[in-house]
């Protein structure tokens, strides 16, 4: 073997080497977003399932068996949340999530933390809280988990209607 052609070869391995480099690296960030993606389905998933049982209460614990038709009779906002003695298997209406927080870990491939927000809020503007009561509601759901990089937000609007 000349010179030449150990020159070759040696060019020939490093392009290889780098062809090996470069698909590894390919390999390593496909797998970082297919991982993403699956813990954002799965939290998506989970704010989707508390806003849904949130949705499946009453809309307010004085609405739970009677019907109101004054926004005197329904909760202060500053009071908010489950009554005394309340605890999530017997929470009754929605307002009862106000600052509620679970940890999931029943999934096999991540622990996420659920938190939820519940207020007031104006049909003018639904991204804010307001401090007086309306008819409506809005639940903010906040899906954590440190095996995601993002945060999941979902929110929803329950509004009470009464029809005699």
């Amino acid at each position: 073997m000349n010179s030449g052609q150990l020159f070759l070869t040696i060019g020939g391995m490093f392009l290889l080497a780098l062809l090996v480099l470069r698909m590894n690296t390919t390999f390593m960030s496909t797998g970082d977003v297919m991982y993403n993606t699956k813990y954002g389905v799965l939290a998506v998933s989970l704010g989707t399932s508390m806003i849904e049982e949130a949705n499946s209460k009453s809309f307010d614990c004085s609405t739970d068996t009677n019907s109101v038709s004054s926004l005197a009779a329904i909760t202060d906002p500053a009071s908010l949340g489950p009554e005394a003695g309340e605890t999530p298997v017997t929470f009754n209406d929605f307002d009862d999530f106000n600052n509620y927080e679970r940890v999931d870990s029943t999934m096999p491939s991540a622990v996420f933390t659920i938190r939820c927000k519940v207020g007031y809020i104006n049909p003018a503007s639904p991204d804010v809280f307001v401090s007086q009561k309306t008819w409506h509601k809005k639940i903010q759901v906040t899906v954590t988990s440190p095996s995601m990089q993002d945060t999941v937000r979902l929110s929803s609007v329950f509004s009470y209607w009464f029809f005699r």
